[in-house]
C-alpha cells in the first residue's frame, strides 16, 4: 500500500507576534489575577489593555500604584508616555542602528523595534499627578490613588400630605 503525502496542502500564512504570545500572556495574567485578587480591586479588571511589551511589574500601596517597565537600550528621549481618555500608554521608538543593514549582521539576536503598551486607569487613580522616572533601563511610573471622601449621610424627612 502506498501513502501519498501532499505537501503544502494548507496555505501558508504568517503568524503575528500578538497571535503567538497573547495566549501565554493571558494565561500568566489569569494566574496572577487568581493568586492576587486584591490587585484587580485596586487597579480594575481591565487595567492591562494592550500589548505584552514592555514587560511590567505593578506594585500597589495604600496611597499609590507603581508601574515598572523594563525598556533596556532606550534613552528617555525614545519613550513617550501619554494619558488620553483614562488610558495610559507607554510608547517607545525603534532604537535600530541606521548604519547597518540586515545583510551586514553575522548574527542578530537582539530585536529592536517600536512598541506600545496601554493601561486603563480607573476612577480611583489620580490621572493628573502621574510622575515618571527612568534609570538603568527601568521606567517607573507612579500613579497616586484617590480615596473617595466619605460624605455624611443626610436624612431628609418627607412630609405626608
Amino acid at each position: 500500500m502506498t501513502s501519498i503525502i501532499h505537501r503544502g496542502a494548507f496555505p501558508a500564512r504568517t503568524i503575528s507576534k500578538r497571535e503567538l504570545f497573547s495566549p501565554f500572556d493571558e494565561l500568566i495574567n489569569s494566574f496572577w489575577g487568581d493568586m492576587f485578587p486584591g490587585l484587580h480591586k485596586e487597579v480594575g479588571q481591565d487595567f492591562f489593555l494592550q500589548g505584552g511589551y514592555p514587560k511590567v511589574n505593578v506594585l500597589t500601596w495604600n496611597d499609590k500604584i507603581e508601574i515598572e517597565a523594563a525598556i533596556p537600550g532606550l534613552s528617555k528621549d525614545n519613550v513617550d508616555i501619554e494619558i488620553k481618555d483614562g488610558i495610559l500608554t507607554i510608547r517607545g521608538d525603534s532604537n535600530q542602528r541606521s548604519d547597518v543593514e540586515d545583510s551586514q549582521y553575522a548574527r542578530r539576536e537582539v530585536k529592536r523595534s517600536a512598541f506600545a503598551r496601554s493601561f486603563q486607569l480607573g476612577d480611583n487613580l489620580d490621572q493628573t499627578n502621574v510622575t515618571a522616572a527612568y534609570e538603568n533601563g527601568i521606567l517607573t511610573l507612579t500613579i497616586p490613588k484617590m480615596h473617595p471622601t466619605v460624605e455624611e449621610s443626610v436624612v431628609r424627612k418627607i412630609e405626608i400630605s
